[in-house]
């Protein structure tokens, strides 16, 4: 059984440049986390929705964010044994996604 992880980032670069900055930003955190290495990583857009998963140690990790013209919305479902650290995983996310909607 999953724990679902919220987060809404407001913003006000309106859907397109919303969606811009995160997919540049994405790329730089995949590329310092060095995700293709010890985390297998796989994503995907629809339209305004960008669908993941990741694995690794035997574990998934699966989310989805939506980008609204004044909130990004960060769900991520955490397997069981990580569900004890939803509230870091829900912080990091809004620092993250902040960031990422900051730079340019």
């Amino acid at each position: 059984m999953s724990t679902p992880v919220t987060v809404n980032i407001p913003h006000k670069l309106g859907r397109e440049e919303a969606k811009r900055r995160l997919e540049k930003g994405f790329d730089r955190v995949r590329d310092d986390m060095g995700i293709g290495r010890v985390l297998q990583f796989e994503e995907r857009w629809e339209g305004e929705r960008l669908y993941f998963d990741a694995a690794t140690m035997g574990q998934k990790i699966s989310g989805r964010v939506d980008i609204f013209e004044e909130v990004v919305r960060i769900e991520v479902d955490l397997p069981w044994f990580l569900a004890a650290i939803a509230d870091k995983v829900q912080g990091r996310l809004k620092k993250t996604g902040t960031l990422l909607l900051e730079k340019k």
